[in-house]
């Protein structure tokens, strides 16, 4: 039967030898040895007895031989890894084998000195007890078996007593070091499961390191807790181990160990070795939380006072003037507002910029001038962001502007856009209005469609531009729009007054001794504001009066006073004759320009262009704007190439048969303003030192406009030449603009100071946006310089209001004059009532529709 069931098993496997290689070898060899088991038998003959062959051991070798297939070659730097992976966790284990192993001789050899402690303590105590009652019983006769009796008794309690302490100081022992044992533990057992993948699993260590630096991080209040829960952690171990180790009670133990943790000096009247180990630990502990105490609280003063010098902290304000953005505007435009603010005692600006706190604190203290009571409070901070609107407290601020950066203008205009799309998401809502800075008129049109009855827009560019054509063809205006914009002398003010009601326009304009009406609010037109309405307009209830004053309150309306009409001396419309003017530089909006031109210039007049764009891309450029030149009626224009600051180029110009020169920033500067003034100086001075070389010279004996000088002098013969011709330079920096004025070789200068003045009008009152906007546009009302022939004879003696009612026989409202010869004009005078003798050379300044 054992024959068979061999017999069987042999010819069970086929023929096949029952050597079982290693498991190496099978994948090394299973494609090269596969078909080398089979027997010689032929696999149809049944096996027989005799046809049993005896089995053959085959070896083959431990190296692999040389054939096609590469052999497989074992990963001998994993098994280095996982053996040194296993050295390294032996270590570790070990080490930490030995820690525990020392923590718990310590922790026995203080119980052992603890118990030797108590046992002496004990035995001395019972002698003690011992005589007292020998003496007892010599006085009382007692007998010795009850003094024996007690003192076994009263040995018990102290028996349980001391097991008490010792369990106290057990469990403050194990309390200690049960986390680290559980840590431990749970280190061992995650490498014991993770010993394959090592290297990639994240330690225990790491992971706990990693939750507590989230806890720290994410909530605000972690450090503080985690603080006070290792005081009160090491208060309770104290106090526990102190029980086991003195004979004092629990609270008494507590209480010495809060002040060995508050102060560390406290340990010294410690007794005995016992206490004194744990009250050094004790102290040692608690100078280690005064020391996290302490850079804990170091930290908050610290991080306290950056945040305060960075601009992080949030202003508490209402009712304040926001500012965003930062520019070489926000001089000008803090001494207007705090020249506004001065009348109530004073006001609140606040700045928020992208700029350190620091730095925009130190630029506005240099500046040159004072702030009248008013409170400029920086912060640090983009408009961009919603938090850091609501650090400003932008949803209580009266008016938010919107500055315009320095620097290329489509960049600006498009952050400007962004900013009011920020500012429409504040979910608070806003209180004030928005006055939003554009450099370009093209985009003013999609600000306000984003902003919506929010936003007022002034554009810099088409201001500036509108003024240097009204300026150049009227000297003088630019200091009447300075003295009228800024708020340092007479403004524009909107206000209701209801026993006016009823009378008509003609009786009111001579109704206000201190200010001068320009219009209405039509409360029936849905507050819109009339320019030089008709004398025959009534006013209706609710209509409020556009004037010209020197502040809100320092006007009234008082009675009609008797004005003697009189008429004009002569009727004739003012004679337009054709013009000749020069544009050197290039802006963005010169297209704009030229329709302003060709609307008010008289026909046949003439527009010379000279830059350094090609005539070509200059068309071009222009047809792109909206400008179609064969439409041009008033103006033809001359185009001539070259640079502005190359004296032989502007040598090849007729520059003394200019009326007037315009001075343009030039567009391909626009991003430095101090090189566009530069640019802008340089070719005033060339322009005036060719004009008078080619003049011929006039011996000045008096006074030119301030200042006498003699033959020869170079800016008297530049001061001849700005006779013949007026020269208006667009200056971007007002520090440039303050030297050109004080040389007076220009015959005015606009700067961004305009641009600054009218924001903060509007920021002050948003409606007077409409009011200058009509004064700059092509249609409407505009401001004009009259001669006086046109309203008296010479030598006639009338009062201001008797003038007032003979121009507005002409439809014009007269708002002021300046006599010959004086530098500067008086808007709104004082004496309306008060009788004087005019001379012919004497012009008055008065609103009236444009021509």
């Amino acid at each position: 039967m054992l024959l068979n069931m061999s017999l069987d098993s042999e010819t069970s496997g086929s023929g096949r030898d029952w050597f079982f290689p290693s498991p190496s070898f099978l994948r090394s060899s299973s494609s090269q040895y596969g078909h080398r088991f089979y027997s010689h038998s032929k696999p149809d003959t049944p096996p027989t007895l005799t046809g049993i062959r005896h089995r053959r051991r085959v070896k083959f070798p431990r190296t692999p031989t040389l054939t096609n297939d590469k052999p497989q070659v074992p990963n001998t730097e994993n098994a280095k890894s996982s053996a040194k992976n296993n050295l390294i966790f032996l270590s570790q284990s070990r080490f930490q084998f030995a820690i525990v192993t020392l923590t718990i001789i310590f922790f026995l050899l203080l119980l052992l000195l603890r118990n030797a402690h108590l046992e002496s303590q004990l035995t001395k105590l019972q002698g003690d007890i011992l005589g007292l009652n020998l003496r007892l019983h010599a006085c009382q006769r007692l007998d010795s078996l009850n003094v024996t009796s007690s003192t076994s008794q009263d040995a018990n309690p102290g028996l349980r007593e001391n097991f008490k302490r010792n369990l106290a100081l057990f469990f403050s022992f194990t309390l200690l070091f049960i986390p680290l044992i559980i840590f431990k533990y749970i280190d061992y057992v995650s490498k014991s499961i993770f010993s394959d993948n090592i290297s990639e699993r994240v330690s225990l260590n790491k992971q706990i390191a990693y939750r507590v630096d989230v806890f720290l991080s994410v909530y605000p209040y972690a450090k503080p807790l985690v603080l006070l829960v290792a005081t009160l952690l090491l208060i309770l171990l104290g106090g526990l181990a102190l029980f086991g180790v003195t004979t004092e009670d629990l609270a008494h133990c507590l209480w010495l160990s809060w002040t060995y943790v508050a102060d560390s000096g406290n340990h010294a009247s410690s007794q005995g070795i016992g206490p004194r180990l744990v009250a050094i630990s004790i102290s040692f502990g608690g100078m280690l939380i005064f020391a996290m105490m302490l850079g804990l609280v170091s930290d908050a003063i610290s991080e306290k006072f950056d945040s305060l010098r960075k601009g992080k902290s949030e202003v508490v304000e209402q009712n304040h003037t926001l500012i965003l953005g930062w520019s070489d505007k926000l001089g000008s435009l803090l001494n207007q507002l705090a020249i506004a603010n001065e009348s109530l005692g004073g006001g609140t600006v606040v700045v928020m910029a992208e700029r350190d706190k620091e730095e925009m604190e130190l630029d506005i203290a240099k500046m040159e001038f004072g702030f009248k009571g008013t409170s400029v409070i920086c912060r640090s901070g983009s408009p961009l962001i919603l938090a850091d609107l609501k650090k400003v407290s932008v949803s209580k601020a009266r008016a938010i502007i919107v500055l315009a950066e320095d620097g290329n203008a489509d960049q600006s205009d498009a952050r400007a856009l962004r900013t009011v799309l920020s500012l429409t998401g504040v979910k608070e809502g806003l209180r004030g209005h928005i006055v939003v800075e554009l450099s370009d008129l093209d985009n003013e049109v999609l600000v306000k469609l984003v902003g919506g009855d929010l936003v007022e827009t002034v554009v810099a560019h088409d201001v500036i531009g509108r003024l240097m054509i009204q300026c150049a063809r009227q000297p003088g205006l630019a200091q009447i729009w300075e003295d009228i914009l800024g708020f340092e002398n007479c403004e524009f003010y909107i206000k209701r007054w209801p026993q006016l009601e009823g009378m008509q326009f003609e009786d009111v304009l001579i109704s206000f001794p201190a200010a001068i009406p320009c219009g209405i609010k039509v409360a029936t037109y849905g507050g819109k504001i009339i320019l030089n309405p008709d004398d025959s307009y009534v006013l209706q209830e609710g209509d409020e009066i556009l004037v010209i004053a020197e502040d809100d309150d320092t006007y009234a309306p008082a009675s009609l006073p008797t004005v003697w009409r009189g008429s004009l001396p002569k009727d004739f419309v003012y004679p337009k004759s054709p013009e000749r003017i020069l544009l050197c530089g290039w802006r963005r909006d010169m297209e704009d320009m030229i329709m302003v031109l060709d609307a008010s210039l008289a026909h046949g007049s003439e527009l010379w262009m000279f830059n350094d764009v090609p005539e070509k891309e200059r068309e071009k450029k222009l047809t792109d704007g909206g400008l179609d030149i064969n439409r041009l009626e008033n103006i033809s224009l001359v185009n001539r190439d070259g640079n502005a600051v190359i004296r032989r180029h502007l040598e090849s110009l007729p520059l003394e048969s200019f009326d007037s020169i315009l001075i343009l920033a030039d567009e391909s500067v626009e991003d430095s303003a101090i090189q566009a003034d530069s640019r802008s100086l340089a070719t005033l001075l060339l322009i005036r030192d060719i004009q008078a070389r080619r003049l011929p010279y006039v011996a000045m004996a008096s006074q030119v406009r301030g200042g006498s000088f003699s033959k020869g002098s170079w800016i008297g013969e530049m001061k001849q030449a700005s006779d013949k011709s007026v020269i208006i330079s667009e200056i971007l920096d007002p520090r440039t603009k303050n030297l050109l004025s004080m040389s007076r070789i220009s015959d005015y200068v606009l700067s961004n100071e305009l641009v600054s003045m009218a924001l903060a009008m509007v920021a002050e009152d948003r409606q007077i946006n409409d009011v200058l906007e009509e004064l700059f546009a092509e249609e409407g009302n505009e401001m004009h310089i009259r001669p006086a022939d046109l309203y008296l004879f010479e030598g006639e003696e009338l009062s201001f209001y008797e003038i007032m009612l003979r121009a507005r026989q002409r439809r014009e409202i007269v708002i002021g004059y300046r006599i010959a010869n004086a530098e500067r004009a008086v808007i709104n005078p004082p004496a309306k009532t008060h009788r004087r003798k005019w001379s012919l050379k004497d012009v008055f300044v008065v609103i009236t529709e444009k021509e």
